[in-house]
């Protein structure tokens, strides 16, 4: 057993936690939202708007509704969860590119006098990360989570562009968080499998 074994399983499990504790956020803030007459949506991502810029970082746990954010949280659990399962130490870096990056492109590309929400961003970056880590590391269990998540949330993807989102959906955040993820593979995915194999042979 390598002596870094533990701390392998220690960032993981951070990542986990992680997940759990920001879905829990999300759905607090939704309850504080509808026992107080106060719309938090207004702290979304508004679209070329300086004091908008403070939604890039809080419009992932900001929803329309209850609606909205059921939607949004099956998704972001499992594929949440398998990006700390396999990103180990790089997840929070993972997460910051695709909320960071993925919220820019919103604000900088977004419709005028429109305010953008939700963690849908976020789970199309951590579907694309899951898909594009398989292609690059070509490890054979990226390769299969990559074919997993592909078969079970492939269809999502159509939600990426224009004419495959219902009216008032943000195909646009759905895209940019599509490629920040991407991007975020090609920053991180090498080194976080390559932290687990080297642990693995140690």
């Amino acid at each position: 057993m390598s002596e870094t074994e533990p701390e392998s399983r220690g960032t993981s499990r951070s990542g986990l936690i992680a997940v759990l504790v920001m879905l829990g956020i999300m759905w607090g803030i939704e309850v504080i939202d509808l026992i107080l007459p106060w719309d938090f949506e207004q702290y979304g991502i508004s679209s070329r708007d300086v004091s908008g810029l403070v939604g890039v970082p809080l419009a992932p746990f900001l929803h329309v509704d209850f609606g909205h954010l059921l939607a949004n949280t099956l998704p972001f659990l499992v594929l949440g969860l398998l990006v700390a399962w396999r990103a180990g130490r790089y997840f929070w870096q993972i997460f910051a590119t695709i909320v960071i990056v993925g919220g820019l492109g919103v604000w900088l590309l977004g419709p005028s006098l429109t305010v953008t929400v939700g963690a849908s961003g976020v789970v199309f970056g951590f579907l694309a990360y899951l898909l594009v880590a398989g292609v690059l590391t070509r490890h054979w269990l990226d390769v299969l989570l990559a074919i997993a998540v592909f078969l079970l949330y492939g269809s999502l993807l159509v939600g990426a562009l224009p004419w495959g989102v219902s009216a008032g959906v943000s195909w646009l955040g759905h895209l940019c968080g599509a490629l920040a993820g991407g991007l975020a593979a090609f920053w991180f995915a090498r080194r976080a499998t390559g932290d687990r194999v080297r642990t693995a042979i140690e």
